[in-house]
């Protein structure tokens, strides 16, 4: 049975279509009109070997906030709808992954618990590029959370460059929903002793 959500949201600042596949390859074709935003989101596909496409066209003329916000929203609401029971996946999994000076550890549990611990070091530069505000990173992964309905905890103990600290972030939450969304053969039915996720 294939595991694709697919999630199409409108409003008066953005028009967002989203659809993964958690079972893909690394394909993605992405378009936010946020470069820096298209990379990130191009990590969560390659890493998490996920089929990822995304269109978003928003209100750029006033600034990025809408346009990261809602598709971090629809993204976060097809990885639910592509989990859809949540039945035989392994549901916790970690990663650590390094971008040269920096370090991303995450821990994730498919839940249906929509929380996120979020740290990294403080002082970063306020832009990377001319239009990816630094203080959006964490906005975007509550975003993701709030619609996946995932616990997910992102610490960055140490970096320098913030490029690579927002990178290493992104790998690493690929990372760690890679294992988390796959099915483990030994597992029947959903992995909870309250019989629902």
């Amino acid at each position: 049975m294939s595991r694709i959500g697919r999630v199409e949201r409108a409003t008066n600042e953005t028009k967002v279509f989203v659809e993964v596949n958690l079972d893909g390859t690394g394909a993605a074709d992405i378009s936010t009109g946020v470069g820096f935003y298209d990379h990130m989101l191009h990590q969560i596909a390659k890493h998490g070997l996920f089929d990822l496409t995304v269109r978003t066209e928003g209100d750029l003329h006033i600034d990025a906030h809408h346009t990261m916000e809602d598709t971090a929203l629809a993204l976060g609401a097809a990885f639910r709808e592509a989990l859809g029971d949540r039945s035989g996946i392994r549901r916790f999994a970690d990663a650590k992954v390094p971008l040269d000076e920096a370090l991303a550890e995450v821990t994730v549990d498919i839940s249906g618990r929509p929380y996120l611990v979020h740290s990294e070091p403080e002082g970063m530069a306020p832009m990377i590029g001319r239009d990816y505000d630094t203080t959006m990173t964490r906005h975007i992964f509550e975003s993701f959370v709030a619609q996946a309905r995932i616990t997910l905890h992102v610490h960055v103990p140490y970096g320098r460059i913030p490029h690579h600290i927002v990178e290493c972030q992104f790998k690493a939450v690929a990372r760690a929903l890679r294992s988390a969304c796959e099915r483990d053969p030994r597992v029947t039915g959903v992995p909870s002793t309250k019989g629902t996720l």
